[in-house]
């Protein structure tokens, strides 16, 4: 038996070539080109979903665009029509105004001279009648106003005086006075009733709330109704304006 030589075994091994180790060298190029072609369809694949995503963003883009300039133009329509209508009635009241113009030009330029002196005179005669008119209505206003400053100037020298006129009244009702006092006394009242002022208030007349002030009330079984049993302040008035009520006692019917 020939000895066992370990080296010579292991070269041995090391020729021979494995069968896995050529089947991998054998399917690696096969492999690798069909690897290759995969990559390249699924980058095509990328490309176009990209260029479609662009187109389709581009688009939308550019409806966006549109819509706002469709916007933005009836928008502008909008204001421009109110303008434009104002612009239109103008046109057409300066039309209206320049075809009466126009009209009148001509009836005047068909009017004889005499046609035309009446028509001038005419219109003067309207003029005039205006101006009249409003002359009147300014005198009425002026004349009123007037009056209403006169009333007030006599109401305030009223107003002063009444304590003088009321002690006046007492003298008169409560003693004797003297010729020359009464001649006094009697002036003051005709120049208050030469200014419309009017005294009033009198013992036994019908009690009148609205120009009778009651500063007391006594019951009388002879009245039949309220009256004006003591006066003690005359009122005084202009015309329908009561400057100061009476003063006065009120006899009135007795409670059954």
């Amino acid at each position: 038996m020939s000895e066992f030589n370990a080296n010579d075994y292991l070269s041995g091994l090391e020729d021979v070539p494995s069968d896995a180790g050529d089947l991998e060298e054998s399917s690696n190029p096969a492999d690798s080109a069909s690897a290759a072609s995969s990559n390249e369809h699924v980058n095509a694949s990328q490309n176009e979903a990209q260029d479609a995503a662009a187109h389709e963003a581009k688009h939308a883009a550019t409806q966006d665009t549109s819509t706002q300039d469709a916007d933005a133009n009836a928008d502008a329509e909008r204001e421009k029509s109110p303008a434009t209508d104002d612009e239109a009635n103008a046109s057409k009241s300066q039309e209206n105004n320049d075809s009466s113009d126009t009209q009148s030009n001509e009836e005047e330029d068909s009017l004889t001279p005499l046609g035309k002196a009446k028509k001038e005179a005419a219109e003067y005669l309207e003029a005039l009648q205006r101006e009249r008119a409003e002359f009147i209505n300014f005198r009425n206003r002026a004349s009123k106003e007037q009056d209403r400053f006169r009333q007030h100037g006599i109401i305030d020298v009223l107003t002063a005086l009444l304590p003088a006129l009321d002690d006046i009244d007492r003298i008169r009702e409560h003693s004797d006075m003297d010729d020359s006092f009464k001649a006094v006394a009697a002036k003051l009242d005709k120049a208050f009733e030469k200014f419309g002022v009017e005294k009033f208030g009198e013992k036994g007349e019908e009690f009148d709330p609205t120009k009778h002030d009651a500063i007391l009330h006594k019951p009388d079984p002879d009245a039949t109704k309220d009256t004006v049993d003591v006066v003690v302040e005359a009122g005084y008035r202009i015309g329908d304006r009561v400057i100061r009520a009476a003063r006065v006692v009120v006899a009135s019917p007795a409670s059954s």
